[in-house]
């Protein structure tokens, strides 16, 4: 039974915590919006030192591309229009199942406005049982586990490409042109490969890229659309102008191991979001910003990523776009329109991206149902001894 006064002297002590915690943030966002006050007047001296010293940093600070102060309108997204988007999931492999093996489900979406056309509400599901695919990753010292999920990235860019090309084809065929939008959930810059063995990585982004690239030649913009970002790497500028040191040279002045942090974290733990909460009416976004993020090397000059900051009414959200969306300025307004009006169609999230997880999400009775199908098949193949390891079977008969 719970001692409901001892959890109530808890609940007190937890709320003193998030009282100060509140101060404090309100002092860190002062200081960053003093910081980018300072920081907008001397603009263009920030980006040569950000060019010059860059690979003495020890944090990852972007280039903006529009002048700081600017808090940009999104346009009314048109009547007539189509979005497209995908989003995976997958059933892990199990050594206690009748077989090892797993599946891999892109949810498709293709949602037609003002045009009096059915949409698309699918899954595209792949099973993989060869040795190639199960067992590929152990020269690298990856898990399968972790090796299927970079697989489920590299589905869902070519189920998307796919989807594109042939709106567009049919587009041409029909001698018609409607404005289009491809989304996907989450970032485009792949953290993930900066851990990867080279060969590894050859795996996973070329396929990713060559998707884009279809994209790109459908003329269709692209947008990794992030909730709930955790990102400081628009506020990692003001660190700049809050450096106290003449050369910004991290390494050298603030190498220094039993330092517990740099000078210039004036405003630690200030999220981005927050901070443009601040600045932004619902609407509006932020300037456009280039990444500098050392993983976007392999990515090439033409498919770097840019980003931005959006106040969609819920929240801020964190927009990412490659450069051939970022620089073509008909192609970006097109993006963030439609993208405003999926998130108003959804009541604050993008419905495209909603109903692609709905439909790729794999739930535990569908589990059971797709090793059930298996196992008939797998009897119907003349296939003996089929069935689960006896710890499943026991879990499965457990009484409690």
């Amino acid at each position: 039974m719970l001692d409901l006064m001892k959890i109530a002297r808890q609940m007190q002590g937890l709320s003193e915590h998030l009282a100060a915690e509140s101060v404090a943030s309100r002092q860190r966002l002062e200081i960053a919006q003093k910081l980018m006050v300072e920081a907008t007047a001397r603009q263009q001296e920030l980006v040569e030192i950000q060019e010059r010293w860059r690979d003495r940093f020890i944090f990852s600070v972007p280039t903006p591309v529009e002048p700081l102060s600017s808090c940009i309108d999104i346009p009314v997204p048109p009547k007539v229009h189509t979005v497209i988007a995908t989003d995976g999931s997958q059933i892990s492999p199990s050594h206690h199942e009748i077989a090892y093996c797993y599946l891999i489900n892109i949810g498709r979406v293709v949602f037609h406005y003002g045009q009096g056309r059915y949409p698309l509400l699918d899954s595209l599901p792949e099973v993989f049982y060869r040795p190639e695919d199960l067992y590929v990753s152990r020269q690298w010292g990856i898990r399968v586990e972790e090796w299927m999920g970079y697989r489920r990235t590299v589905s869902e860019a070519i189920a998307l490409a796919e989807l594109v090309t042939s709106w567009v084809q049919s587009q041409k065929e029909g001698n018609f042109q409607v404005p289009t939008l491809a989304m996907v959930d989450g970032s485009l810059i792949y953290w993930f490969l900066e851990s990867l063995p080279g060969d590894a990585c050859d795996r996973i982004l070329p396929p990713i890229l060559e998707a884009w690239e279809q994209i790109r030649l459908a003329e269709v913009p692209l947008i990794g659309y992030i909730s709930a970002s955790r990102s400081t790497e628009s506020l990692n500028l003001l660190r700049l102008q809050a450096c106290p040191h003449s050369t910004p040279n991290c390494v050298v002045n603030c190498g220094d191991a039993d330092e517990k942090k740099p000078p210039c974290q004036v405003f630690d733990n200030l999220r981005d979001p927050p901070f443009w909460l601040s600045i932004l009416k619902p609407g509006q976004r932020t300037p456009l910003w280039k990444s500098t993020m050392r993983i976007l090397n392999l990515y090439g000059e033409s498919q770097t990523i840019y980003f931005c900051y959006v106040h969609v009414g819920s929240e801020i959200a964190r927009v990412e776009f490659p450069a051939w969306v970022a620089e073509n300025s008909t192609l970006l307004d097109r993006a963030l329109s439609l993208m405003l009006g999926q998130i108003q169609k959804g009541y604050g999230y993008p419905i495209s991206l909603s109903e692609a997880h709905n439909h790729a999400v794999v739930k535990g009775d569908d589990r059971a149902r797709f090793f059930a199908f298996l196992e008939q098949q797998m009897i119907k193949a003349g296939l003996k001894n089929v069935g689960i390891s006896y710890k499943e079977t026991r879990k499965r008969g457990s009484i409690a």
